[in-house]
């Protein structure tokens, strides 16, 4: 599962000329769900959105990364976005089949977003209109964006006296990420 999360001093979803959801400060994220991805995906990433600290001190503006979204009792707009896993190195056309099919998709994305509901508060989070053709609207404040993958990656463990490579799934638990 693939998310990129967007620092917003406001966000909307527009679908048919309707505004069908919108925030104000907190996080757009845009989340991508491919084809081996799991429930335990979702939850990496949510835990990812929920605790990451991408924004001010609210007591010391001057102070960076110092708060989550639920330090700040921010809010959240999801929207899926199968695009995330287009593969655009052959050719022109990008290539979406490593993105998951329609329906599976649906049934995780939604599973997703309840466990985000269940994990923080569920009046702060918003949600597009999946596989609609939707507006997405937004003032970026920063601008700061990063982009969170759930996929298993390396890491040497610096924590102990044995340097041995370590395999892990999501979050790092020390150590430095090594690419796959």
């Amino acid at each position: 599962m693939r998310a990129i999360l967007q620092r917003v001093t406001s966000a909307s979803v527009t679908v048919e000329n309707e505004v069908i959801s919108q925030i104000s400060k907190g996080l757009m994220v845009l989340v991508g769900i491919g084809t081996d991805d799991t429930l335990a995906d979702a939850s990496i990433i949510i835990n990812k959105i929920l605790s990451l600290r991408v924004f001010n001190d609210p007591t010391n503006p001057d102070k960076m990364w110092k708060s989550s979204v639920k330090d700040i009792d921010g809010e959240i707009l999801c929207v899926s976005q199968f695009t995330l896993f287009a593969n655009t190195t052959k050719g022109n056309k990008p290539d979406f089949h490593k993105a998951m099919s329609t329906e599976p998709s649906r049934e995780l994305y939604h599973s997703f977003l309840e466990q985000l509901k269940k994990a923080y508060k569920p009046e702060k989070i918003q949600d597009g209109k999946f596989g609609a053709m939707m507006n997405v609207n937004l003032t970026n404040e920063g601008p700061v964006t990063f982009t969170i993958d759930s996929r298993k990656f390396e890491y040497v463990d610096t924590t102990s006296s044995n340097d041995k490579k370590k395999s892990k799934t999501g979050s790092k638990s020390g150590g430095a990420e090594i690419a796959p």
